[in-house]
């Protein structure tokens, strides 16, 4: 990015739409760490072209031009309208992409692939922030958190605590869109997992 030129602005999307990938080769093109966080800032900002994608991710605007271009045959990302070359920017289609458990084995396995990626992403920003921590405002540092408990729960009960917490997410996605971005406002990532742990049998029935 020049010195000159205005930083690109960042805005979460606003919208609620989705994309659902089906194709086992669609899955496997976004299973790669650079895509997964060029799709990430892509949904962070209007649009982005290849120099500033790779600015914020480290990376050279050739590589960066690479990989959208690979997103973009799978319709995750299209080109924004303007510039040439590099210079063109680019957004995201959707806000969340989606996958459905596959019956056959090449989807299922691409699935596991991209799976797998999503998780390994989601620990390495993790541990970014924990390496980072120190160095951070207290005020971050405090309300920042991370939770791990251990619940004795039917699949119906899961399936209930996963929508409630939805609901909750939904009314505050909501809040602070509207209120948009502000003094003191930064983006903050939220990863919710829930997974039922190996199927041990019920100590009281030995």
């Amino acid at each position: 990015m020049r010195h000159d030129e205005k930083p690109p602005e960042l805005r979460p999307s606003h919208s609620e739409t989705s994309v659902e990938l089906t194709d086992p080769r669609s899955l496997r093109a976004l299973a790669h760490p650079l895509r997964l966080e060029l799709m990430a800032q892509l949904r962070s900002h209007d649009s982005l072209t290849a120099t500033q994608a790779g600015v914020l991710v480290g990376e050279s605007p050739g590589t960066c031009s690479f990989h959208l271009r690979q997103l973009a045959k799978w319709g995750l990302v299209e080109e924004a309208g303007g510039g040439r070359g590099r210079e063109r920017p680019w957004r995201a289609t959707a806000a969340v992409t989606t996958w459905s458990p596959a019956q056959e084995a090449e989807g299922a396995g691409a699935q596991q692939v991209l799976t797998r990626s999503v998780a390994a992403w989601h620990l390495a920003r993790l541990a970014a922030w924990v390496d980072r921590r120190p160095t951070e405002p207290v005020a971050w540092q405090q309300a920042a958190s991370m939770v791990d408990v251990a619940l004795p729960m039917t699949a119906e009960e899961l399936g209930a605590l996963n929508a409630d917490i939805r609901r909750v997410l939904e009314a505050w996605n909501t809040k602070v869109l509207e209120r948009g971005f502000a003094r003191g406002v930064r983006l903050v990532q939220w990863v919710h997992w829930t997974h039922p742990l190996p199927n041990l049998e019920d100590p009281r029935d030995s």
